[in-house]
């Protein structure tokens, strides 16, 4: 591992340099960041994705920790902001930009973690097929207004322990991590990350409101999949009623209750925060005291704001409450410090696509679709998104080294085209992130926690053949019925 460690430094560093020399400091012509980059410079990007990908499979007890994250994240961030810095104000105005989008995403992320993680739902539900697609049911409904990261967090202990006499179950947490933890994310900025940055970017709050076709067709379909299959899952395990009627009954009769209840209160102030940033609701009032550009809040208040919310909730919540959940501050560190190497090696990348995303060959709402699932697959599927959507941008024209770039894509004179497009590329990103463990961070996180509650869960290419034989035909599905032509 040392050895990859040092291979990957004399990389970026051997970009870095190679780069910086053909880069004269100082002023430059009136061009985009992205014309003056040689397209080396997405190297890094490419291998973090590389790593983020290959690292836990290689070598998974080596990454599990924190601080080798890190090690990877400056091995290959550092060289890019050195890169950066030969541009004078055009690499530090880049690198503003993504530093402020990074703390509001990790903000957003690290309130819907720690608020979800003080709501305990006890009780005992029947392990029912019935009871247990009710239950998926209200996933996908919750997964878009707490997150899909929160909704997963919150409801995969119950489901599991419905189910827990039950040896035929792995098929359940795998449609969980279907549609909890990815396609029931779809219709607000706070369901999935690649949302709320296109949010950051100009992408109107209600606007993911439009795409609620794709995710009731897509979420329906699935849930009566998983309807039969638990059926027949139960009855080959349980072949008479009373057998079936044993299976379901829970190992613990346990009243119905919430508690943490009052965390629900924060969720909604955060959704209210979000919400009225995005409108520009008392936009003058605060800037009174914090300078702001474009429609929203000045850059700090909504942060200050749902950090505030977080901290109320975090102290008026037990510690007795998080322990039932196993709640703990690993994962969100965890997001912070991989997005951080994220959103640094990002900055090339976005700007060489911007002005060469014509040359990719990508232009249809189809072609969108599958090239943005197929990233999202594989990488992380925030960062893909902002791929493609600044390639679609370079397309039109519009210039993605401004902040709210998309805003501006959308209110183009073509605006149906570009709403088209745009609405491929979220569901690309959102839907086929459940095609593997690795597609959004909700995935590994339910495989750990049914694997610790003794659930034999699939091996990663395990898990593709279930993805593969039932999400693909609904992806195809979608792509003939909502983005041909």
């Amino acid at each position: 591992m040392r050895f990859l460690i040092t291979l990957l430094l004399v990389l970026s560093m051997s970009f870095s340099s190679a780069l910086a020399a053909e880069t004269p400091a100082g002023d430059h012509p009136p061009q985009k960041l992205g014309e003056l980059m040689n397209v080396a410079a997405v190297a890094p990007f490419a291998l973090l994705l590389l790593c983020i990908a290959l690292f836990p499979l290689m070598n998974p007890h080596w990454w599990e920790h924190n601080r080798n994250k890190g090690i990877i994240v400056a091995v290959l961030g550092l060289p890019v902001i050195a890169y950066l810095m030969t541009f004078g104000h055009s690499g530090l105005e880049a690198m503003e930009h993504s530093g402020k989008e990074y703390l509001s995403f990790l903000v957003l992320l690290g309130a819907l973690f720690v608020i979800s993680g003080g709501v305990y739902v006890k009780g005992s539900l029947k392990g029912a097929p019935f009871v247990n697609t009710l239950f998926l049911g209200l996933g996908a409904v919750i997964a878009s207004f707490v997150g899909t990261t929160g909704a997963s967090m919150l409801l995969i202990r119950p489901l599991l322990r419905a189910n827990e006499r039950r040896t035929r179950v792995t098929h359940i947490v795998v449609f969980f991590i279907f549609v909890v933890s990815n396609c029931g994310g779809l219709l607000t900025p706070l369901g999935d990350p690649p949302l709320f940055l296109g949010f950051l970017k100009g992408v109107p709050f209600t606007w993911t409101f439009r795409l609620l076709p794709e995710w009731a067709f897509v979420n329906a379909v699935l849930l009566v999949i998983f309807f039969l299959w638990d059926s027949i899952a139960i009855r080959l395990e349980a072949p008479s009623p009373e057998q079936q009627a044993d299976l379901e009954t829970p190992v613990e009769k346990e009243p119905f209750g919430i508690e943490g209840a009052h965390n629900f209160l924060g969720l909604a102030a955060i959704v209210a925060i979000i919400f009225c940033s995005g409108q520009g609701y008392g936009k003058e009032f605060f800037e009174k005291f914090l300078p702001g550009s474009g429609d929203g809040w000045p850059f700090g208040v909504q942060e200050i704001l749902m950090t505030l919310t977080t901290l109320l909730c975090y102290l008026m919540t037990s510690s007795a409450t998080r322990e039932k959940n196993r709640f703990g501050l690993g994962p969100i560190i965890e997001v912070a410090v991989v997005f951080a190497g994220i959103f640094i090696t990002m900055i090339p990348a976005l700007a060489i696509l911007n002005v060469k995303g014509k040359t990719l060959g990508v232009d249809s709402p189809a072609e969108f679709f599958w090239a943005t699932g197929a990233l999202s697959s594989f990488l992380d599927n925030a960062p893909t998104y902002l791929t493609f959507a600044v390639t679609a941008c370079g397309m039109y024209g519009v210039d993605a080294e401004q902040g709210r770039y998309l805003y501006h894509f959308l209110n183009l004179p073509e605006a149906a085209e570009t709403a088209k497009i745009l609405a491929a590329i979220s569901c690309g990103a959102v839907f086929m992130g459940a095609n593997t463990y690795i597609g959004n961070g909700p995935n590994f996180m339910v495989k750990a926690i049914a694997e610790e509650n003794n659930v034999r869960m699939p091996s990663f290419f395990g898990y593709m053949l279930y993805s593969g034989g039932i999400l693909i035909p609904i992806f195809v599905a979608v792509t003939f019925l909502f983005f041909r032509g």
